[in-house]
């Protein structure tokens, strides 16, 4: 039955997923007495799976061949863009003070994994609109795990294309192909080894803020928002939750997961030896995750040395924790603000350093995990062949020392993450220059435009002098803001991929 369904195009079952997927959020409106919000839900749910049938029936009488991996490509395309057309309709309606844009801008960045809110004040949306919101981010980023291997890594795509032989876009040789499985069962093996997973690992941090003392809407939204990196809240973040310090502890463990596969699939080993402490990724984000804020934690004493201010060792620690779990978050492109943050702010005496939440939200997490930005092993690539090239300088005829592996990351990896730097900052300064074209002043334009291209949307909310108003955007900007989530999303390689002349020759 699963293969059956399988073999009808991923656009379409993905549709099939999310029409009976509408219909929890309209249970949980029944059980609230909210009737009017249910109804939507359950209208769209109905109308939703009706047109899936119809064209599946339509579809089900003509031979075709197995899908290729270009369609599947193209396929997750429209499910950032396309699909949110149809997710946008129980939220339009329920709401019902807002516009279809307003709603269609919202789901995008919710399937895109973003996070960026058109609604500052929670209190407008229910606790139902606020679940959905949460379960569609999380469906997101069950899509994006799903998805790095089963789509992206047969094309070399997603930072595969830094390890892999072939070049980006490119499926392996005709020798491979014989040895690979197809593409339908491809998914389904992959969905069947990483879902359980994912929905364990929400489940428990679930319970663990449940103990922690936020209420079950808060915890199920808050860990579907961890794993996903969506840093969706319904109370407008983990600082203003019940849990306090001691829920983000938990979840600092949790978004871990976003700096390297190998914390929960061994599908993307990039090191001679396996293992966390051999792997590139890990120990570049734990770097970062301990270097930044040591180093915010250490300019307070070069202005303390003329206030001679004393300092407790409560609000060392909080600056310390303040720092450690902002930056972690903001690496892992979640976007959660530690409640302690201010302190750690007030510490080092930088007011609001949103440049460095920028940087980090540019470096991003692992490769083939929930985590955007361009992803910690390009940029390591770039470090391996920076470091080549500076010891050349110094023994022209050195041999440099690596595996074959190694020398690949070096020497070809760095070239194709080279060129993906050049892509990702065209489209950085491309949507830079629409978005002040449109009437934003250039902080706010590069403001948005790296929250989306980094799929990190609380960046609107910290990273400038004052709150980003996404509301408040012209039709177009939303536009525009909602196509730099899906580029970000899905990456500029990616899209230039679908560009391929063998995807539309069938």
């Amino acid at each position: 039955m699963i293969a059956r369904l399988l073999s009808f195009p991923l656009i379409l079952v993905l549709a099939g997923i999310s029409a009976l997927a509408m219909f929890i959020p309209a249970l949980h409106a029944l059980v609230n007495e909210d009737h009017s919000v249910s109804r939507s839900f359950a209208y769209s749910g109905v109308l939703g799976m009706t047109l899936v049938m119809v064209i599946g029936l339509a579809m089900s009488g003509r031979q075709r061949g197995g899908t290729n991996e270009l369609q599947n490509l193209l396929s997750l395309f429209l499910a950032y863009s396309a699909l949110p057309l149809f997710l946008a309709v129980p939220f339009y309606e329920g709401l019902e003070t807002t516009s279809f844009l307003n709603a269609y801008t919202e789901m995008v960045s919710s399937v895109t994994t973003t996070g960026a809110t058109l609604f500052e004040d929670p209190k407008r949306l229910g606790d139902t609109l606020h679940l959905w919101r949460g379960m569609v981010g999380w469906a997101g980023g069950l899509l994006v795990w799903v998805s790095a291997s089963a789509v992206l890594a047969p094309l070399n795509l997603g930072g595969f294309e830094v390890t892999a032989s072939a070049e980006p876009g490119q499926g392996e040789p005709v020798t491979g192909r014989f040895e690979r499985a197809s593409m339908d069962k491809r998914i389904r093996q992959i969905t069947m080894q990483l879902g359980p997973i994912y929905v364990g690992l929400t489940a428990a941090l679930w319970i663990l803020l449940l103990i922690g003392g936020d209420r079950p809407m808060v915890a199920m939204i808050h860990a579907m928002s961890t794993l996903a990196t969506s840093g969706i809240s319904p109370i407008g973040g983990v600082q203003n939750g019940a849990s306090g310090v001691t829920g983000e502890m938990v979840i600092f463990l949790f978004m871990l997961f976003a700096l390297s596969r190998l914390t929960f699939s061994s599908d993307t080993i990039t090191a001679a030896r396996p293992g966390l402490n051999s792997d590139p990724e890990f120990r570049i984000g734990v770097l970062l995750v301990l270097g930044v804020p040591v180093l915010l934690f250490a300019r307070h004493w070069l202005g303390s040395l003329e206030l001679q201010e004393p300092a407790s060792v409560g609000m060392v620690l909080s600056a310390l924790w303040g720092g450690t779990f902002t930056v972690l978050s903001f690496l892992s492109t979640t976007g959660f603000e530690s409640t302690d943050w201010a302190v750690a702010r007030d510490w080092s005496g930088l007011g609001t350093p949103g440049l460095i939440l920028l940087g980090l939200s540019l470096v991003g997490g692992g490769v083939a995990t929930t985590a955007g930005g361009v992803k910690l092993l390009r940029v390591y690539a770039l470090y391996l062949n920076g470091r080549r090239e500076m010891e050349r300088l110094v023994h022209p005829s050195s041999v440099g020392r690596a595996s074959a592996g190694g020398r690949r990351i070096r020497r070809q990896g760095a070239f194709i993450a080279w060129i993906f730097f050049m892509l990702f900052a065209m489209s950085l300064a491309f949507f830079t220059v629409t978005l002040a074209l449109l009437g934003m002043d250039f902080e706010e334009a590069i403001v948005l435009t790296i929250a989306a291209l980094s799929t990190t949307g609380p960046l609107t909310q910290v990273a400038a002098e004052q709150p980003i108003n996404l509301l408040q955007l012209s039709a177009a900007a939303k536009l525009v803001l909602s196509a730099a989530m899906v580029i970000g999303r899905l990456e500029t390689l990616a899209i230039i991929a679908l560009f391929n002349p063998g995807l539309w020759r069938d």
